[in-house]
């Protein structure tokens, strides 16, 4: 492990970064995926026939908020070395809001939107800095493999999480509980094991960059803006990043829509308990594991494009299952390998980030990275959710259109030559 690591890191801060994907993983499994998205639809929204884009439009206007907040938080930080202060800040926000989402029930429709616009929100600018710090720990070849510790390290945070709550699931059914009853406190169990989980971080994780030279006569926002318009005009230097950012848009926007809608397609359309489908996301999530922690090696070997490249065939099969899938066995096999592609192709897309961005801006650029991310957010679920809504509930459709997205990402990534970008980030450096 030491190996793979930077010269001044030690294996207990590569651990206490991971850690954080294990933290927050708990929130994007168990409110986004699993339990939350469902009850929303089903017990909030009183499965009405607009429930589902009412789900996917509350995602995306905080998926809406981080787009204009991420590049300006990106720059701050690099400009006052401030990572971990601002990660510290965003966590705190989202384990409130998570244990506010206790508060919602049924026909409390408004209340569900706003504290989910902002639980997320604060999960998702999380997202992006806690990323910013890989390349400061891991050595240039090895950011695969260590960008591949987080991500299963968090589907393992995932697990602990859904199993917890599944467990309470269990436990309040047999004595007669209903969802509304029950659901509230597994929002309780997620934000607290999302607090536990990630004090290692703020323990043991070193803020190493250095406050860059600040522009003369401007406050922290200007100043912020300022170095935003800097960053998209050194952004045209680094065109194999401009692509692969471009491409990040397409293909996640169909990662969002399985992660974000898998409950409610599982619920809908096989007709799955919330028992069953709490099970089959526990084992998906295992396979997740997988998948990171083996294709981080595999990309390290074969190179990130052609893993990435992989995964989206893999995801472009999964859909065509899942589509076809009259019963749970296929459906099953569909969600397992969705399992085993999310986990390749999420750690294969940071580290790839991290490649091919200079070192003096890794911040800003993991900042459009997330900007990238979250456009797709709302991408991929809201065209699911329109689909949907305008074919009168056929979640077939719509999962079927929302995975052409893999195969425009596709064609986008053949055009990204990893050795150019790198040298390209080199220059940047000096």
């Amino acid at each position: 492990m030491r190996r793979n690591l930077a010269q001044d890191v030690t294996s207990r801060e590569a651990w206490a970064w991971a850690m954080y994907d294990f933290a927050n993983s708990g929130y994007t499994t168990v409110v986004i995926t699993a339990i939350f998205n469902a009850f929303f639809v089903t017990v909030v929204a009183e499965n009405a026939p607009w429930a589902t884009f009412a789900w996917t439009a509350s995602l995306a206007v905080s998926y809406a908020l981080i787009m204009v907040t991420a590049p300006l938080l990106g720059a701050y930080a690099d400009a006052y070395a401030a990572k971990k202060r601002l990660l510290l800040a965003t966590t705190v926000g989202c384990v409130a809001f998570t244990a506010a989402l206790a508060l919602v029930g049924p026909g409390s429709l408004w209340l569900a939107v706003v504290l989910i616009v902002f639980s997320n929100f604060f999960f998702g600018s999380g997202e992006n800095i806690i990323a910013a710090f890989l390349p400061e720990l891991a050595r240039g070849r090895a950011l695969g493999k260590v960008s591949g510790w987080g991500w299963s390290l968090g589907y393992a945070g995932g697990l602990v999480s859904l199993g917890a709550c599944l467990g309470y699931v269990t436990w309040a059914q047999a004595r007669g509980q209903t969802a509304a009853d029950f659901v509230p406190v597994t929002m309780l169990i997620t934000a607290a094991l999302f607090a536990v989980a990630s004090l290692p971080t703020f323990l043991f994780l070193k803020e190493r960059a250095l406050p860059q030279p600040h522009l003369q006569g401007l406050n922290a926002v200007q100043e912020a803006y300022a170095r935003l318009g800097q960053t998209m005009r050194h952004a045209r230097h680094y065109r194999d990043l401009r692509r692969f950012l471009i491409c990040t848009v397409f293909y996640y926007a169909g990662i969002q829509a399985v992660i974000t809608l898998a409950a409610i397609y599982a619920q809908q359309v096989m007709h799955f308990t919330m028992q069953q489908t709490l099970f089959l996301i526990l084992v998906v999530n295992v396979t997740a594991v997988v998948g990171a922690f083996t294709f981080g090696y595999v990309q390290d070997r074969i190179g990130h494009v052609q893993t990435i490249a992989l995964t989206l065939v893999g995801w472009m099969i999964m859909v065509l299952l899942a589509w076809a899938a009259q019963g749970p066995g296929l459906f099953w096999v569909a969600a397992n390998l969705a399992g085993i592609c999310m986990g390749a192709s999420q750690s294969a897309g940071r580290a790839l980030v991290g490649l091919l961005s200079p070192a003096t801006r890794r911040a800003e650029f993991f900042g459009l990275w997330g900007l990238a991310v979250k456009l797709s957010s709302i991408l991929g679920p809201v065209t699911y959710g329109l689909v949907s809504w305008i074919s009168l509930g056929d979640h077939r459709l719509a999962i079927l259109i929302t995975g052409s997205y893999f195969l425009v990402g596709l064609l986008i990534l053949i055009g990204v030559n990893v050795r150019r970008g790198r040298r390209a980030a080199l220059r940047g450096n000096a």
